[in-house]
């Protein structure tokens, strides 16, 4: 399984995972900054696919309990969150990661993904997510792989289908978001089915 190293919160693992354009670690206390900063940059944009922003979301308490809840998740192998980063500038552009993680008979995970504004529509999270996708499938050892998206978020469907996700249907009022239950469209992949670009 992956390794750890101890930091002040708890541990991390030292993964970093390459994409052609970008390149995924798991989030650092050092991060805080720049999180807090592209985050609060695109809030108007985020804001309609996500659940309600908590009135302190863009605080430095807020980004310490989400690290602490993912070192649990990491040693849990419950979720596994990184950040993205645009490999020549080295900028924080976004963050992707695997939540409701299954062993046993599923060996599945869930997806889910958020970019800032002005990275957006750059093929940067295409990029991330192949990354991420293929890191689940050989590094995770997981055989599926499962995402939802809202029906109107056209650019999220496109990059799920470009990656070989299928879209095996819809679920009623599946998620709390930005403070309403929405039906989400249920999207699906398989190991066996991916095909990462060469």
């Amino acid at each position: 399984m992956i390794g750890f190293f101890r930091t002040g919160l708890g541990t991390l693992p030292p993964v970093r995972i390459e994409g052609r354009r970008t390149f995924l670690r798991p989030p650092r206390l050092r991060d805080w900054r720049p999180w807090v900063a592209l985050r609060g940059d695109s809030r108007s944009f985020l804001t309609p696919w996500e659940p309600t922003w908590p009135e302190d979301a863009l605080s430095r308490a807020a980004y310490l309990r989400r690290l602490r809840r993912q070192i649990y998740e990491w040693r849990q192998d419950e979720g596994y969150g990184f950040l993205i980063f645009e490999r020549d500038s080295r900028q924080l552009v976004g963050g992707i990661g695997f939540s409701n993680v299954r062993r046993g008979v599923a060996q599945s995970a869930s997806i889910g993904y958020w970019v800032g504004e002005r990275f957006a529509r750059q093929g940067l999270m295409t990029d991330a997510t192949a990354a991420a996708v293929a890191f689940g499938f050989n590094q995770l050892g997981l055989h599926r792989i499962e995402a939802a998206c809202l029906p109107h978020n056209e650019a999220s469907q496109k990059l799920l289908l470009r990656l070989g996700f299928t879209h095996e249907g819809q679920a009623r009022a599946y998620l709390k978001i930005d403070g309403d239950w929405r039906d989400h469209l249920l999207f699906g992949l398989v190991d066996t089915e991916f095909h990462p670009a060469p």
